[in-house]
């Protein structure tokens, strides 16, 4: 009986989700994958769709590796070693040389000390928090930092007295709540997301850097900057090193996923032994869950390999080609993006009801979009999400361009 009346009681908050258009849609299930054939790229089926297959349009997987046969090859290797899954937590023998070994190569790609890997870049900032806050901890943070972020500062007890927002990207609203911060506070944290996910644009590192410059020594242990840049590491910038590399500075501490542009599964975070370590000792979420498996450990290892290679820039040029072929499309058809070159191009709509009916008719004209509406985004900034990758010909861009003519 107990469980009924908490049943009745959830499905009225999903209602109420829904008629507040906050509720996410039934999910969709892949159950094939295409490969590239002649000038289209790879295309998907869903289940409940028959035959149709389907060009996506919104995936993070910026370098198209998932399907490399040198990434699938080192699972494959390392799974018939070690097996399947660790047994154990990491400090209970549960760290394998897959792990160690990953941990070096990212860090030698971020070109950092150090380095220790999580599930996901959403857990990873959850462990960064509950390491760093004391009781005498300040964090500052962008109005548009990502979820993870937001409950990172939250799981961590940040008190609300210990926390600033500054409007996105506002360099004069950070220098008024570093102003702010009280003589009692002896570590401030300024944390923010590298490339914005919901739209495109990048945090200004270099400006960052200028602006809390004079703080840094005005603390007891200091000021560092945290940058959580999953969507431009290894995605963005000439030698794919992601924000940093495209504004020419550096954060003190850098986060990032395996999820993204490397294709495969798993969070980081790269920093000096010293930051690293603390982790590894207080971070709730390192220590008292499993970790990787070997198989993803050595898929992203490979994944970083090809990166860092010829062919990883080749990627990155195509998918630079690839956003400009887009970019250049929705300014001759007159429409409204915000300016930058990162591959997640947002279309402003700005309309609930054409923002739902343009999702529909992509859909059913075989494309898959991510369409953003209030109250998930501000009222008059309705948005349909596109992202790039490597793998997008330039014929599929042309068949996205060409459809959006048709439906606009």
């Amino acid at each position: 009986m107990s469980l009924e009346l908490l049943s009745a009681g959830l499905r009225n908050e999903v209602a109420n989700l829904r008629s507040e258009g906050r509720a996410k849609a039934p999910e969709r299930v892949i159950v094939d994958y295409l490969p590239p054939q002649g000038a289209r790229g790879p295309r998907y089926k869903l289940a409940g769709f028959g035959d149709q297959a389907f060009l996506r349009m919104n995936s993070n997987s910026y370098l198209s590796l998932s399907h490399h046969p040198a990434v699938m090859a080192a699972a494959d290797k390392a799974t018939h070693r070690f097996g399947a899954g660790p047994g154990a937590v990491r400090f209970i023998d549960g760290t394998f040389s897959a792990h160690v070994d990953l941990e070096a190569r990212i860090a030698a790609f971020m070109g950092r000390p150090a380095a220790k890997i999580f599930n996901s870049a959403y857990t990873t900032n959850l462990g960064v928090a509950l390491a760093i806050q004391n009781k005498k901890t300040f964090w500052v943070g962008d109005e548009l930092n990502h979820n993870c972020i937001i409950r990172a500062m939250r799981i961590a007890n940040v008190p609300r007295a210990h926390k600033g927002i500054f409007k996105h990207n506002d360099m004069v609203g950070l220098k008024a709540i570093l102003d702010g911060i009280s003589d009692g506070i002896e570590r401030v944290v300024v944390i923010f997301d590298g490339v914005f996910s919901m739209r495109g644009d990048t945090a200004p590192i270099a400006d960052i850097n200028a602006v809390v410059a004079p703080y840094r020594e005005r603390f007891k242990e200091g000021l560092v900057t945290i940058v959580d840049d999953s969507h431009g590491i290894g995605a963005f910038g000439l030698t794919g090193r992601g924000t940093e590399e495209v504004c020419g500075a550096r954060a003190d501490i850098a986060v990032g996923t395996f999820g993204k542009a490397f294709g495969v599964n798993g969070g980081f975070v790269a920093s000096s032994p010293e930051v690293i370590e603390a982790i590894r000792q207080k971070a709730d979420t390192y220590i008292y869950t499993n970790p990787l498996s070997v198989a993803d450990c050595a898929a992203a290892k490979a994944a970083v390999d090809i990166a860092d290679s010829p062919e990883g820039l080749g990627r990155l040029t195509h998918v630079r080609d690839r956003c400009a072929q887009f970019r250049q499309g929705l300014a001759d058809l007159g429409l409204e993006t915000i300016p930058g070159v990162h591959p997640v191009t947002p279309l402003m709509v700005r309309d609930t009801d054409k923002t739902t009916r343009m999702v529909q008719d992509f859909t059913d004209n075989g494309v898959l979009v991510v369409g953003l509406n209030f109250p998930v985004v501000p009222q008059g900034d309705q948005t349909i999400r596109f992202q790039i990758n490597a793998a997008h010909t330039e014929a599929d861009i042309a068949e996205v361009l060409a459809i959006l003519k048709k439906i606009r």
